[in-house]
């Protein structure tokens, strides 16, 4: 048993350098900091912590069932720990980069998270390109919604609040999707939220770059996460002959390769490469993989 199994157990909901919000059982935030000089709280993890003076320390990290991160040549950047699912959101316009879409899908397969994409503006006049491009995506099972938060919010609500209901989601996207109509629309008074996570942060500049974690009813049951955009998505954390089995597209015909270790770029007898001339696997599916198994470490031909 830990020294700290006595300590009360919070939620962070929000986390800037050194400086944590942690929710109590009872919907109490508190100010926290960790003890010693590591800092390996992120957003969504239960904590056992204590009050010191006018703030609280945080003791211990509990034990996550998941974590989604990206990772680069040189550093780590987490999202959010102990998530239900992920709501990848994309848009009409801007055009949205598919390399940077399958890199946040294997992301999460990597974590075991379940995902859902929702291509948001569908009221516009390219919906169609749109859908062609995310053709792939469900031909392989991935689920795809459609929405228009501006110019359809009722309807927009309607689909997504069942899904969302009593789950802890993390809504992931590029800037310019629609992340802050969506978060403004479930949340009405999230800008007030926002207030004061700053106010207790001492900081507005500490909540736009950072995770944040509503809620979306009284009982504090269903968990909206908002994250910070990003540019770059790295997936320095997998290995390179992982990498086929994270993509479900992939995956299903790489089990038909002559070779276990098969990195589908040149080996006779290569499933994936068979299935690619039979039109079975995307062609930009198929560079994007090479891509990425490039970065990755893996030889690319």
């Amino acid at each position: 048993m830990s020294r700290f199994s006595d300590l009360d157990i919070g939620l962070v909901v929000v986390g800037h350098g050194r400086h944590y919000l942690v929710e109590t059982p009872e919907g109490r935030r508190v100010n926290c900091r960790p003890r010693g000089k590591k800092s390996d709280c992120v957003v969504g993890d239960r904590v056992r912590w204590a009050i010191t003076g006018d703030e609280g320390v945080i003791e211990q990290v509990e034990p996550r069932r998941n974590l989604l991160f990206r990772q680069d040549e040189w550093k780590t950047k987490s999202f959010a720990a102990n998530l239900d699912q992920l709501l990848i959101l994309v848009a009409v316009e801007p055009v949205f980069s598919e390399s940077q879409l399958a890199r946040a899908l294997i992301a999460a397969e990597s974590a075991g998270i379940s995902t859902t994409i929702a291509l948001n503006k569908t009221d516009l006049p390219g919906v169609q390109l749109a859908r062609e491009r995310l053709a792939p995506y469900r031909a392989m099972g991935q689920e795809v919604i459609e929405v228009a938060f501006k110019a359809d919010p009722v309807g927009s609500t309607a689909l997504l609040q069942p899904w969302l209901k009593d789950k802890a989601t993390l809504v992931l996207g590029p800037s310019g999707t629609g992340k802050s109509t969506l978060i403004n629309m479930l949340i009405p008074d999230a800008n007030a939220q926002v207030g004061d996570i700053s106010q207790a942060l001492n900081s507005g500049r500490h909540t736009t770059t950072t995770t944040k974690w509503y809620w979306l009813d009284d009982e504090r049951k269903t968990g909206l996460l908002d994250s910070p955009g990003f540019q770059e998505f790295g997936l320095r954390q997998i290995e390179p002959l992982q990498l086929p089995g994270l993509m479900p597209d992939l995956r299903r015909h790489a089990e038909t390769c002559k070779f276990y270790n098969c990195t589908h770029q040149h080996e006779p007898g290569c499933g994936v490469r068979a299935a690619l001339e039979r039109g079975e696997i995307n062609a930009s599916r198929y560079r994007i993989y090479g891509e990425i198994l490039q970065e990755l470490g893996g030889k690319r031909y």
